[in-house]
């Protein structure tokens, strides 16, 4: 943590150089390693966006993936290549994706092939500090800051006093946490879903009641599987649960499930769909809703306040 801190000053110092983009940049992240939900943000703020008529493009890492350089996302591309959160992004954001270690390169590329765009989101990306940003977004979810300790004795990539810095932190549900006390917008996520689609057939739906009384097994390799546990049991469902590690790389022996069906995370579903599996598959899509309006937010940080 001192070696990031360090890093730190000395860019917000100018003895280390920052990479500008010719368009505004905006980054989500945190300061806890894991997931904290930070894709279906990305995801609602690229659609939000769209709405208001802008041109978002989103950079990530591609963590997990084998590629080298930086590569386009494709809805098609394989995960293990580019990693599963890009895909799951290229799916449903319908904007340019870029995958690669250095985001100030991968947004370089993102710019060149899509010139039309005019805003960049950068997935994870609070300690690419290389990369210059006009805006910063944190994430939480209900873990909050756990312990409070820095790696390796807990879950702080930084410490807590970097959110003095970022223009907004977002809460995924209802986090309670001492960070609600620094001068920044505090907004809060909520996850919405309550229709699965069929992996093989996503315009095949069904409902909890459809699943009710059914031998099902839920499985979640994400940053915290039991809050994909806890929706299914709000919506009354009875299930096996496997906890997978984030970003896991299933095999079909992981899955060889005696029942009648699985249950799974959007996320999870890009890889499962490329294994053959002895059960039907139902997938649970979710949708962000962030209050207040987040995209208006970041529209008036890049733009100033509207005229009167």
């Amino acid at each position: 943590m001192l070696l990031v801190a360090l890093r730190r000053i000395c860019y917000r110092a100018g003895l280390l150089h920052r990479d500008h983009m010719p368009v505004p940049v905006v980054v989500i992240g945190n300061i806890t390693v894991g997931g904290t939900g930070k894709t279906p943000l990305v995801i609602h703020l690229a659609l939000a966006l769209r709405v208001l008529g802008r041109h978002p493009g989103i950079v990530s890492r591609g963590y997990h993936g084998g590629m080298t350089g930086v590569v386009e996302v494709m809805p098609g591309s394989d995960p293990a290549a580019v990693g599963d959160e890009p895909v799951l992004l290229a799916r449903r954001c319908g904007c340019p994706v870029f995958v690669g270690r250095d985001r100030t390169a991968a947004a370089r590329t993102l710019l060149a092939g899509y010139p039309e765009c005019d805003v960049v989101l950068a997935d994870d990306g609070l300690q690419h500090y290389r990369l210059a940003r006009d805006v910063e977004i944190a994430m939480f979810d209900q873990r909050g800051v756990m312990n409070g300790w820095p790696l390796p004795a807990g879950p702080l990539r930084e410490p807590a006093s970097r959110l003095t810095q970022v223009d907004a932190v977002v809460f995924n549900g209802a986090a309670v946490s001492p960070v609600t006390t620094f001068d920044c917008a505090v907004f809060v996520m909520r996850l919405m879903g309550d229709s699965f689609h069929s992996l093989d057939n996503p315009l095949m739906t069904c409902s909890a009641i459809d699943l009710a009384g059914r031998k099902l097994h839920a499985v979640a390799g994400i940053g915290s599987p039991q809050r994909f546990f806890d929706r299914l049991s709000e919506m009354g469902l009875s299930f096996a649960e496997h906890a997978f590690g984030d970003h896991y790389n299933f095999c079909a022996e992981d899955l060889a499930f005696a029942g009648d069906a699985i249950l799974t995370t959007e996320k999870d579903a890009v890889k499962l769909a490329r294994i053959s599996l002895p059960l039907p598959v139902w997938v649970l899509p979710v949708t962000a809703e962030v209050s207040p309006d987040l995209a208006a937010f970041v529209l008036e940080k890049l733009n100033g306040p509207p005229s009167a």
